[in-house]
């Protein structure tokens, strides 16, 4: 089981920027993908973006396609979500993700998450 720990939520007006950082621990990291869900009221958790456990493949969601950048540092086993050009569409609580299996190349769905953060708020006002 991995452990996660986010930061970096919190209010910024539409255009803005803001990083989310995701601390994990407890498996080995870069044997597993890890990534970021989000959830608005009212909506099912969706998928944001994810990094493979190789850290060669990086994948996203359409709607944050050229906004949003994953990247991880291994050495802080640390992943983190770079948001910029925010909308109000974005506003959510987002969660950080890892993979329950062993995997080098592949992204991350609802399926194959085994471990969950505890959510950050991220609020984009108009």
């Amino acid at each position: 089981q991995v452990q996660l720990v986010e930061s970096g939520g919190g209010l910024v007006q539409a255009g803005g920027s803001l990083r989310l950082s995701c601390a994990a621990s407890g498996r080995t990291f870069g044997t597993y993908a890890l990534g970021w869900f989000r959830q608005a009221p009212g909506k099912e958790r969706e998928f944001v973006a994810a990094i493979s456990g190789s850290g060669g493949n990086l994948y996203y969601a359409d709607s944050v396609k050229g906004r949003f950048t994953i990247s991880r540092r291994s050495t802080e086993n640390t992943v983190y979500l770079q948001m910029n050009s925010l909308k109000a569409e974005d506003t959510a609580i987002y969660y950080c993700a890892a993979g329950g299996r062993v995997s080098y190349y592949a992204s991350l769905n609802l399926a194959t998450v085994g471990s969950w953060g505890q959510g950050t708020q991220v609020t984009v006002s108009s």
